[in-house]
């Protein structure tokens, strides 16, 4: 830790133009308007690697802006709307912050509505503190279940290299919906259960960046999300629970991007030789685990970006100098360490993305990861690499103004995110560090998207899914052998009307009615309700008509 912030404070030295604080990923309405105006080709943006900065945001939003003339009446409402918000990384001051400001006279600190906030700001430091406040309410013929979370965020920067962060949020859930074997897209969560049922859970994330004109660097607690996607990321879904990572980002050019994390992943694996008695009570100590992963990517041409990277996950040897140099081929690096023995190395993995948004209106993307790779298992029609494909494309405001279509395919073969160690799989926290069904499974996505009025989005979706057998890396042998989606042990199909008001800025009315068949069936001597426990919260068993409304306030 003294190194890290050594190397903070060398930093500082270096000519910065803005700050780095990130932007939660689940704030999901600013970054669908970026991509909006990316996709008409109003901005440019690099979507394969996420959180975004709030002052990347504000910058989009004021180039965006300068092109009033291309967009129309809904998207210049956007950007006034959501100005409001990233005010404090454009001006450094508080006037005309209302309404509710209770500091009317004074033109550094302020109170507001919208965004709802305290916020102070001077030509040196810049602060902001938001509430927190949300709640979720299901109901279908098989059970009532809410979920309702609360807490307080803060974020501020000191001169023009550092920025901070830090939020909290507690939650509590009266039906447990969260779940390392879960197929949804609930983010993570370590849960203290209820003998009453539910049970509550909380997320500190935050941050520490420097920032200079060409990149950033810090240490951070939160998600991370790499590949494009609208429903999933087959790299990095960022659905585990948030954790820390020491962050690099580089643009040294327009036409070339770097991001490097190094990050502390939960094992959930005891190490009995750690592991003691003090007193009567024994104590617990996990293995360490760590990944380190980055992504280069190039921009041959404006609008289309092509990135590739690779990562490792590794345990048992404490931090690893050479995992923490950003720009290596890690796999190589293992069996410098490990030799090339299975059992004594680490998990590595590589992966592909594709993104253009050449074509006005339309963005087309693919994602290839890579788990085990052999050439000869690609001429032999028996056996099969562990991989993962993603592609998809999104179609805005064409042919019909603020109307826009995506369509999504996964595609995962089995034992892909499997490994045979278990302080080396690719989790934390148990749950998957990539795609949300695992793997021998394949996702199919539609939804038409309207957004009538400013903050007003309407969504009709179509998603099916299913997995095949759950194969077990280790004991079904050999693993490239498996076939892929066999037996089918779970299906889901839903169709969903969802609508959401973004009324001040971060704060939402939200209601929807979800249609879903969602079915185990009998397989390699599990029963259907074997599956069906293990894969989906017992309310969404069977066929159901599920209505769900809410609001919430932050995140």
């Amino acid at each position: 830790m003294k190194k890290i912030l050594l190397l903070l404070l060398v930093f500082t030295s270096l000519c910065a133009t803005s700050q780095i604080v990130y932007e939660s990923v689940q704030r999901t309405n600013i970054y669908d308007f970026l991509d909006e105006l990316a996709n008409e080709k109003i901005i440019s943006i690099n979507s394969v690697v996420k959180p975004y900065s709030r002052a990347f945001i504000a910058e989009k939003l004021q180039e965006a802006n300068e092109h009033k003339d291309l967009l129309s009446k809904r998207q210049v409402e956007e950007i006034e709307f959501y100005m409001k918000d990233y005010r404090l990384e454009v001006v450094y001051n508080t006037k005309g912050m209302k309404p509710l400001n209770i500091f009317p006279k004074k033109d550094h600190i302020a109170s507001s509505l919208d965004p709802m906030a305290i916020t102070y700001r001077d030509s040196l430091i810049g602060f902001t503190l938001r509430p927190i406040f949300g709640l979720e309410y299901f109901i279908n013929s098989n059970e009532a279940a809410f979920h309702r979370w609360g807490g307080v965020e803060g974020f501020g920067y000191i001169g023009k290299n550092f920025g901070a962060y830090t939020s909290l949020r507690d939650n509590h859930e009266n039906v447990i919906m969260t779940s390392t074997t879960y197929f949804n897209q609930r983010i993570g969560a370590t849960i203290k259960g209820s003998a009453k049922g539910g049970g509550d859970y909380s997320d500190a994330r935050g941050g520490l960046m420097v920032s200079w004109n060409w990149g950033a660097f810090g240490i951070v607690k939160d998600q991370a999300i790499w590949g494009n996607n609208y429903n999933g990321s087959n790299i990095l879904s960022g659905r585990t629970p948030s954790f820390a990572q020491i962050k690099l980002e580089l643009k040294p050019a327009k036409w070339f991007e770097f991001n490097y994390i190094h990050g502390w992943l939960v094992s959930d694996v005891i190490d009995s030789n750690r592991s003691y008695w003090d007193g009567d009570t024994y104590r617990d100590v996990m293995h360490s685990k760590y990944i380190a992963a980055n992504m280069f990517t190039f921009i041959p041409w404006q609008h289309l970006n092509l990135s590739f990277g690779n990562s490792i996950i590794y345990s048992d040897i404490g931090v690893q100098a050479a995992y923490l140099i950003p720009f290596l081929f890690y796999k190589s690096v293992d069996h410098t360490l490990n030799s090339t023995n299975n059992y004594a190395g680490q998990n590595a993995q590589m992966f592909f993305d594709i993104s253009s948004r050449n074509i006005k209106h339309l963005h087309l993307y693919f994602t290839f990861f890579v788990d085990e790779f052999s050439i000869s298992r690609i001429t032999n029609s028996s056996e099969h690499n562990f991989l993962s494909y993603k592609g998809g494309f999104r179609l805005s405001n064409w042919p019909l103004k603020d109307l826009s279509l995506t369509t999504e395919f996964t595609y995962t073969l089995p034992m892909t995110y499997q490994h045979r160690t278990s302080t080396t799989t690719f989790e934390s926290n148990s749950y998957n560090l990539g795609h949300y069904m695992r793997d021998n499974s394949m996702d199919i996505f539609f939804a038409l998207t309207y957004k009538p009025i400013r903050g007003l989005r309407v969504d009709l979706s179509y998603a099916f899914a299913k997995h095949g057998n759950n194969y077990v890396y280790g004991v079904y042998e050999p693993g490239d052998q498996a076939p892929i989606l066999k037996d089918i042990t779970w299906q889901e199909s839903i169709i969903g009307l969802k609508g959401k008001y973004e009324f001040i800025n971060n704060a939402y009315v939200f209601a929807g009615i979800f249609i879903s068949d969602i079915q185990g069936y009998d397989v390699d001597g599990l029963t259907a309700e074997d599956y069906l426990t293990l894969f989906t919260p017992e309310m969404y068993w069977g066929n159901t008509t599920t209505i769900n409304v809410g609001f919430n306030i932050g995140f």
